[in-house]
């Protein structure tokens, strides 16, 4: 029958832009084609019903180091979008920096997309970088296709990654407002940071320490006035302090374009319980205290803070180190934990899954302009995961698909299971399928 929908997925919970019901959602094409009653009769190829599992839009993770070419050895496509669909996510943007070439030009973009290419299971975008000395190039990484570019005002860790200068930042403003480029910042003063100690040794407390709130503080409100001096789009990556919360508010009220995400491991884990030596806990900004997690909860609440992504950055575990929190890596790898992580929370909270999808899935696509992603309605990419919101796991590092299996989350009870993954429709099942993003894409 021509006239049959390729798919219909059927469920009592089905979380849609205005709120969560019984829905049968129509599938043609690899695209939503219409969303219908619960047991509306429509012809199909394929006609499942979910019962009591969550249908959900395929989460949009834009903050993801993959690391390849180069770092493959930390993390690759293959592995990073296996672990990508395990979770819920069905599209991810990689960072620009780990990788060896880092994405600083054209010619580099396409070094990267040739090492993903025929490796994703499921849909993959880039970031350029901005770095000392690339202005020139920035204008070939937009028309190359890339989402925005990320820039570090401290040292990012690798040397072939420096940070800006304050006048070096204002000038990469300067250009992407030519364009309405997105620039995506990695917020801590490198100023402010060199005056503190350097950390040393496995006591959690003296790393923090060495990374206290008004590293962050200060670069948001410098940026922030910034952004609003040249009239650019700032994004503030992974947000840690809540103390820049009021100030990211009042930007925003007065006109200025500044947005923020946070990261699943600011939200649930404290650094009153990170134990001494353990250097899986440790990232950049870092893991600040109890109250603070609260406080980042209410920004997220008042919209002040509008996604939750991963900053999934991982290594191999010897670059964990042996509890010296100076030498370790710092990175937390979570893409494939971030929903039932972030749900586990939500729920002692009483936030609903609604909202939770919101952050992960519809407020990240927006942010990078996938139109056609993170929610479920006719005309959007039929981008879909079954969720079990009150089933429960442990974490087993091993059974994690990313390439190395470190995770503060080890031993972790948590709620909400992923059950099946679908990519355009398609259940993802292991084929390399992903499509390679460009902005400005047309949905499949």
């Amino acid at each position: 029958m021509a006239d049959r929908y390729d798919l219909i997925l059927r469920a009592d919970r089905v979380v849609l832009p205005d709120g969560e019901r019984p829905a049968a959602v129509a599938v043609r094409g690899g695209t939503i084609v219409a969303v219908a009653e619960r047991d509306a009769p429509l012809p199909a190829v394929r006609d499942e019903d979910l019962g009591a599992d969550a249908l959900l839009p395929g989460l949009v993770d834009t903050h993801v180091h993959v690391n390849e070419p180069g770092r493959t050895e930390w993390e690759g496509f293959a592995t990073a979008t296996a672990a990508a669909a395990a979770g819920g996510v069905t599209t991810l943007v990689d960072m620009p920096l780990n990788s060896l070439p880092p994405t600083l030009d054209a010619a580099a973009l396409a070094a990267k997309q040739a090492a993903a290419r025929g490796q994703c299971v499921v849909d993959v975008g880039f970031w350029g970088g901005a770095v000392p000395g690339n202005l020139a190039a920035l204008r070939g990484l937009h028309e190359a296709g890339v989402f925005g570019v990320k820039c570090f005002l401290a040292p990012s860790g690798v040397e072939e990654f420096p940070p800006l200068s304050w006048p070096e930042a204002e000038a990469v403003l300067r250009e992407l407002r030519r364009w309405d480029g997105l620039l995506v910042v990695h917020a801590e003063d490198g100023t402010r940071l060199a005056a503190r100690p350097p950390p040393r040794g496995p006591r959690y407390a003296d790393f923090v320490a060495s990374r206290p709130p008004d590293t962050e503080d200060g670069a948001i409100g410098t940026l922030a006035a910034l952004a609003g001096s040249v009239d650019a789009r700032v994004h503030v990556l992974h947000l840690s302090s809540a103390g820049a919360l009021p100030m990211l508010a009042s930007a925003r009220a007065g006109g200025v374009a500044i947005s923020a995400e946070t990261c699943p491991h600011y939200l649930t884990l404290a650094a009153e319980d990170v134990p001494d030596g353990g250097t899986q806990y440790k990232c950049c900004p870092p893991i600040r205290g109890r109250a603070n997690a609260d406080a980042l909860w209410r920004g997220l609440g008042d919209g002040t803070i509008g996604c939750v992504v991963s900053d999934h950055s991982p290594c191999p575990a010897e670059l964990k180190g042996d509890g010296d929190f100076g030498a370790a890596w710092g990175g937390i790898a979570s893409l494939q934990l971030g929903l039932p992580v972030v749900w586990t929370a939500a729920r002692r909270r009483g936030v609903p899954l609604a909202d939770v999808v919101r952050w992960m899935a519809a407020a990240p696509a927006t942010l990078v302009g996938l139109p056609g992603k993170g929610r479920i309605e006719a005309g959007r990419d039929a981008d879909l995961v079954a969720f079990s919101p009150d089933a429960e796991l442990t974490v087993d590092p091993a059974a994690l698909r990313h390439r190395h299996p470190v995770t503060p989350y080890a031993g972790a009870r948590l709620a909400g299971v992923v059950r099946q993954t679908w990519l355009a429709g398609r259940p993802v099942d292991g084929a390399p399928t992903g499509r390679l993003l460009r902005r400005g894409m047309d949905s499949p």
